[in-house]
């Protein structure tokens, strides 16, 4: 089936990234939020980030021009089920994600290809509460989308072989590089990335490092572009926090224990950049360490 329409759940920093890049790939997106204030700091945010393009000679301006208009914006699920394909880019919490899908399921088109852009929960398992497991597959993007090149493809069990076919003409439309990953807890990319950025949680929740050693020493010594408390900081600790808990209750391993200290500072509301707080405070320039 080919894929012109697509439609995205949730306008945060992973839906808007996915919004901008299926429209400068000449697709019709229908980007959706509950939040009417979310959608238009979104639509700010693609247009701010397609100017920065177009100065540094990377876009031109009728190419941005056209492509914002293929955008539009919606704060009705149903609207999005005559998509082609829909990504869904919400939070992850696997109930959400769960009540998104089983909302979209009356307004869907027999053909509508479902992805997830989930970063850790299991595939089968959310396809399996949907009418069309065949139909469903994992699409995760990397933050920020506008600039990672990677996309990881994740099969469910009963995903059909002309979805993922679709979908990774989809992937390569953007001009992206897919990798295929096994629907086992956090994939590839954060199976080895939240570990490592967890264990640096427990140097500093340990006292051998200070979060500025625990950062320099992975930027120069491991030749890291962000510190893995930075990088925790632009995830999101909760994000981190959600990844490791699905690690740690879907391997049961006790490597994959979530540091406390990641804990107390989701707990505390402090995680990370969208905040203005995590491991930095991000309220003085240059941000300075919480701790």
């Amino acid at each position: 089936m080919p894929i012109e329409t697509v439609g995205v759940v949730g306008a945060g920093q992973m839906g808007s990234g996915i919004a901008q890049v299926m429209a400068l790939a000449d697709y019709e997106v229908i980007l959706m939020d509950v939040s009417p204030a979310g959608l238009e700091a979104a639509v700010a945010g693609i247009a701010a980030n397609m100017d920065r393009q177009v100065s540094r000679g990377k876009l031109a301006e009728p190419a941005k021009v056209q492509a914002i208009g293929r955008i539009r914006t919606t704060v009705q699920l149903g609207e999005l089920g005559t998509s082609d394909l829909i990504v869904e880019a919400a939070t992850e919490k696997e109930a959400v994600k769960h009540q998104i899908f089983h909302d979209l399921r009356p307004h869907l088109k027999p053909e509508t290809i479902l992805t997830s852009n989930t970063s850790s929960i299991s595939i089968t398992l959310l396809a399996a509460r949907t009418e069309r497991p065949e139909q469903f597959m994992g699409l995760h993007f990397m933050n920020p989308v506008p600039i990672m090149q990677l996309v990881e493809l994740i099969r469910g069990i009963a995903t059909s072989e002309a979805t993922f076919s679709a979908v990774c003409s989809v992937v390569e439309r953007l001009g992206k590089t897919a990798i295929v990953a096994a629907d086992f807890p956090a994939f590839i990319v954060n199976r080895v990335l939240m570990p490592m950025i967890n264990e640096a949680i427990f140097v500093l929740h340990e006292g051998v490092g200070s979060v500025v050693d625990i950062d320099q020493s992975m930027k120069l010594g491991a030749n890291h572009p962000m510190g893995p408390l930075e990088l925790a900081d632009f995830i999101g600790l909760d994000t981190c926090l959600s990844i490791m808990q699905v690690l740690y209750e879907g391997l049961a391993d006790s490597k994959y224990r979530p540091c406390p200290l990641l804990v107390k500072y989701v707990e505390a509301g402090w995680v990370g950049r969208k905040v203005g707080r995590g491991f930095y405070d991000y309220r003085s320039e240059p941000p300075v360490p919480t701790r």
